[in-house]
């Protein structure tokens, strides 16, 4: 056990998966034994916080009851929060569709032994057995992210390398330098944005590759009439926006320009995500696109009117 993480805490946000978590994360404490597990539950219905309160009290979990839905963001921060006033020194950001067996768990803790502003991520596998993530990148050209895997493809391309929240280990010292998510972005990209202020704030972003964790993406999302591939209208909608909205924090104005220009053909790449015959099934991906592009460029003005905020306004922010 490295001696930045004496003690240890879970945190996730719940968002209408309380089934999920009963089959996930009570199997990832039940092998890993954390001493803090805090679950932040962002309001649905009565019957799924009901359902909550009663998980949460039998496994002897710490529940947060916002009023409002806070987003992945701010149920993060409010999570986070609570671990380290119970004395939380690391900290396990889990989705509540992933989980990790105890082995992989204290793999990804031993990775900030010595490394306190480490940012780690395990490898996380499919529930079928195929890389779901070993690394990303966020391109510096038109802001579309992809795996470590397609770097060959893009060669001299200049990116940013970032970790995903589904599962994330980090310290208390790196969550202070940072100062935590942005709760801007309510949903997707918070993850690339605290990564960049993680490395801004002297930290380093490592896969730990020996430490595998399984997460059905989209479970959370996903409704019983779409298939494993289709999106939410919600998945679509925050990941076009919200690419805009990481570029003017980090961005200079040439950059801002240069995406803000590529905006359509990067909302036709979030939306293919789900494949084509969803298209013709329902209206959300439409309706998704045209909300998303919309209010992309409307930040992508605001940003250039301010003239771009650029890295360090972000930090500073």
């Amino acid at each position: 056990m490295s001696a930045d993480d004496a003690r240890w805490a879970v945190v996730v946000v719940n968002y209408g998966s309380s089934a999920l978590l009963e089959a996930n994360l009570a199997a990832t404490v039940a092998e890993a034994e954390p001493d803090i597990v805090v679950v932040v539950d962002n309001p649905t219905t009565g019957g799924e916080r009901k359902r909550m309160r009663d998980l949460a009290r039998r496994e002897r979990w710490t529940l947060i009851e916002p009023d409002v839905n806070t987003g992945f963001g701010g149920g993060v921060n409010l999570g986070v929060a609570a671990a380290l006033e119970a004395g939380a020194t690391g900290l396990l950001l889990l989705n509540p569709d992933a989980r990790m067996g105890g082995d992989a768990v204290r793999t990804l803790r031993s990775a900030t032994a010595g490394s306190p502003l480490a940012l780690c991520a395990p490898r996380i596998m499919t529930p079928g057995g195929s890389v779901w993530f070993a690394g990303s990148d966020v391109s510096l050209v038109d802001g579309r992210t992809r795996s470590h895997a397609k770097r060959a493809q893009y060669p001299g391309e200049e990116t940013w390398e970032w970790l995903t929240g589904a599962c994330l280990w980090f310290t208390a010292a790196l969550w202070h330098a940072t100062g935590g998510f942005d709760e801007e972005y309510f949903l997707y990209w918070e993850d690339v944005d605290f990564s960049r202020r993680a490395v801004a704030a002297g930290g380093t972003l490592r896969v730990v590759t020996d430490s595998v964790a399984v997460h059905d993406e989209g479970a959370t999302h996903r409704s019983h009439r779409q298939t494993s591939r289709s999106k939410s209208e919600t998945y679509y909608y925050f990941n076009i926006r919200n690419r805009m909205l990481f570029a003017i924090r980090f961005l200079d104005e040439e950059g801002i320009r240069r995406w803000r220009a590529g905006v359509t053909a990067s909302a036709r790449e979030v939306i293919l995500r789900g494949g084509r015959a969803q298209l013709l099934r329902s209206s959300a991906p439409w309706r998704a696109y045209l909300r998303g592009v919309r209010d992309a460029r409307r930040i992508a003005d605001e940003g250039l009117r301010l003239g771009g905020s650029g890295v360090g306004a972000a930090v500073r922010g």
